[in-house]
């Protein structure tokens, strides 16, 4: 399916029944990587697997920013009249949902936010090296795009009561304290990281979360 909201136009697939949940990918990804996930999840929740801007099925634009991806969101919600919504965000689809909970969290039921980061310096040293010389060789503005953002301080999340289960892996591309430094400072905020795993592995193409997160959802 797709919807023209804030000026672009966002492919999105919609399954199932109950709450709505909306799945938000990462970087240089589209929504597929919850193909397994959302066949679990649709039993419980109606399932908005979105691909976001310059990604996927969605339009191609100049505007790359998560600020922008973060109105794309809000004008989703509000263009499909949708209520009582929960988010399930990984790597940048997170900052997106944490982006907008710092803005609104009124829209929100609950927030998961999958391998998150508040800013660039989150990165390990030797992943951030990699990225900058992949987009000195690519140009590529999705590189960019984590090079320079998001700017996220602490005190953006002080304030945000919205329950939110934030999940990291264990060999994580950014500095484990990242997150407890979050579940530190938001008030409604737990930590749960998976052992043995990386960045993306225990998302892409897979259903290892699906018990956690209904219990959570």
């Amino acid at each position: 399916m797709k919807i023209t909201v804030n000026d672009v136009t966002i492919h999105y697939e919609k399954s199932g029944n109950g709450k709505p949940l909306l799945l938000l990918h990462g970087n240089g990804e589209d929504h597929h990587i919850f193909d397994k996930l959302a066949a679990k999840l649709k039993n419980h929740y109606t399932i908005y697997a979105i691909d976001s801007r310059n990604h996927g099925e969605s339009e191609k634009t100049d505007l790359f920013s998560y600020e922008t991806m973060r109105e794309d969101m809000f004008a989703f919600i509000e263009a499909l009249n949708l209520e009582q919504v929960s988010l399930l965000g990984f790597s940048d689809g997170a900052i997106i949902g944490l982006m907008m909970a710092i803005e609104d969290q009124s829209v929100f039921d609950k927030l998961v936010l999958l391998g998150v980061n508040l800013k660039p310096t989150d990165f390990r040293d030797k992943i951030y090296d990699i990225i900058w010389k992949n987009y000195n060789e690519t140009k590529d503005p999705l590189l960019k795009l984590m090079l320079d953002e998001p700017n996220i301080e602490l005190g953006d999340v002080r304030d945000i009561h919205t329950e939110t289960l934030i999940i990291a892996a264990e060999k994580e591309v950014f500095k484990l304290e990242t997150y407890t430094n979050l579940v530190n400072t938001m008030p409604n905020a737990k930590l749960k990281i998976i052992p043995g795993h990386k960045h993306e592995t225990y998302i892409q193409d897979n259903d290892m979360l699906y018990e956690d997160l209904v219990r959570f959802l």
